[in-house]
């Protein structure tokens, strides 16, 4: 087999698991954490053993449809970042986008942070344990380099910024899962109130000559 040919069945096979992707999305949207192996398979029109042969087992479509979503959050609150407002305004925008995106598609993020031990049709769920940390220990590591390219925090400005980016993070993921489970405040007044909790020494924090803002 060739060069060229290779390449084909490479894309082929990229395009296939896109497409399975996008069933276990359409499963998930639909069932939340009872989604399972047996719905997204019958989704997608294929048998289970397919999609095993795509994705090894659950827990390797578990942590696909974990990156496309978190992929896809991360470059939300990117772009919330770099918004040409006041640094005030672009922590609370960072913020709301967080919150708009759980509370946009909930079922998504109660499967991915809240898996069921057993799904609807009586399989298995998606209970990996511990399966949420990864996820946050990389929003919480993005978040971190951002800071750390932004702002100028002194003489241990990198370890700092590590421990700003995985608490902010945390603070966000266990104020949003609270807020989206008993709603008992409006979402701007949340925000508000969250960025007061983080503003004293961000706002006191120098940028980087030559960085972008934040």
């Amino acid at each position: 087999m060739d060069t060229s040919q290779r390449q084909v069945q490479r894309t082929a096979a990229e395009q296939r698991r896109r497409e399975l992707l996008e069933a276990a999305d359409r499963v998930v949207l639909r069932d939340g954490p009872e989604a399972s192996m047996n719905a997204i398979a019958a989704e997608a029109g294929i048998t289970k053993p397919i999609l095993y042969r795509h994705f090894g087992d659950k827990s390797g479509l578990y942590r696909a449809l974990a990156k496309r979503h978190t992929d896809a959050l991360l470059a939300t609150l990117r772009a919330a970042l770099d918004k040409p407002n006041d640094r005030r305004d672009r922590v609370e925008a960072t913020l709301h986008a967080y919150l708009a995106a759980i509370e946009a598609r909930p079922q998504v993020y109660r499967f991915l942070m809240h898996p069921a031990e057993d799904a609807a049709d009586g399989e298995k769920g998606f209970d990996f344990g511990g399966h949420s940390a990864p996820l946050l220990r990389r929003m919480g590591e993005e978040l971190a380099k951002v800071i750390a390219e932004r702002l100028e925090l002194g003489p241990d400005s990198e370890a700092l910024a590590r421990v700003w980016g995985h608490g902010i993070v945390g603070m966000m993921h266990a104020a949003g899962d609270w807020w989206l489970a008993e709603r008992p405040t409006s979402r701007d007044e949340l925000v508000r109130h969250l960025a007061d909790l983080l503003w004293g020494r961000l706002a006191a924090a120098a940028d980087r000559p030559g960085a972008p803002a934040l």
